[in-house]
């Protein structure tokens, strides 16, 4: 159909989106808005009344977004930003017998009994204990405690330069890691970095060891932390799984790019690629 015909006169129409339109009419927007005067009292009250609500809409968007933004971040300290590895001291005392290294560190000083020093248990404890095992190995034992600052290779250069940009945001940076409160203080005492966080939960000071939920409790309750908002960093999955049933979000470390890459999908503010000049080694270490 292509026009129609009402009254005595008659005008041609176009079918436009289902409905007919005089080809001669003026646009709406030209036409002048007349409302009668016993109507634009409530006509007034129900513009503003549509206005306050997108504005209470857009108001409570802002504050959500703002309550989901992470404002702290939790740094483990072992290979993260240190490179901690007894391997370190033990290629110089076994030589080229790495086959020997390997099993002394699997079968005397092994993981499991270095983290009851990190637990708590002193070391001359720990050391007594190992010596009564392995009688034949107590020089070796001895000098897990005597030279441990050896087993520090020094800091993860890449990992520290994200510390350091966080550092320069409002971002709340904490640490929380696995380490004997004997040894702790050589760390903090060589690495300046250590000297950034706000505070710094030690599990041997604590009693307490990752990945067990109550250190990361302890930790949101000192330092007053929202875990809807804290970002946790850690290089052992079950440490990160620890932090998840916290009520954590955990990242599980895999390098300073792959880092980066997660802080930024959480809506960090940090870059790709470390600046050249945070390449530098200046402040990490005291001399």
């Amino acid at each position: 159909m292509s026009g129609v015909t009402e009254g005595s006169g008659s005008c041609t129409c176009k079918r436009l989106s289902s409905r007919f339109v005089p080809q001669n009419a003026p646009a709406l927007g030209s036409l002048p808005l007349r409302i009668p005067r016993t109507l634009r009292g409530r006509v007034r009250y129900r513009l503003l009344k549509l206005l306050s609500g997108v504005e209470r809409m857009m108001r409570t968007d802002v504050d959500a977004e703002a309550e989901r933004r992470i404002d702290a971040v939790v740094f483990d300290l072992g290979n993260v930003l240190i490179d901690w590895n007894p391997r370190h001291l033990y290629r110089k005392l076994f030589g080229n017998d790495t086959e020997g290294m390997e099993r002394f560190l699997a079968e005397v000083c092994h993981g499991a009994w270095n983290e009851r020093q990190d637990a708590g248990r002193t070391w001359q404890e720990g050391i007594e204990e190992a010596i009564a095992r392995y009688p034949e190995h107590e020089e070796l034992i001895r000098a897990y405690r005597l030279r441990w600052d050896e087993m520090l290779g020094g800091p993860i250069v890449e990992t520290v330069a994200v510390l350091d940009e966080l550092r320069k945001t409002d971002t709340r940076l904490l640490a929380l890691t696995n380490w004997s409160r004997e040894t702790f203080p050589i760390a903090l005492e060589r690495y300046d970095f250590l000297h950034w966080f706000e505070g710094i939960v030690v599990s041997g000071e604590e009693r307490l060891i990752k990945p067990d939920p109550a250190i990361f409790r302890l930790l949101i309750s000192r330092y007053g932390l929202d875990a809807n908002r804290t970002v946790f960093i850690d290089d052992s999955p079950r440490n990160v799984d620890g932090a998840r049933q916290a009520g954590l979000h955990a990242i599980l470390f895999e390098g300073a790019d792959a880092l980066r890459a997660s802080l930024r999908s959480v809506g960090l503010m940090i870059d790709e690629q470390p600046h050249r000049a945070q390449r530098t080694q200046s402040g990490l270490t005291r001399t």
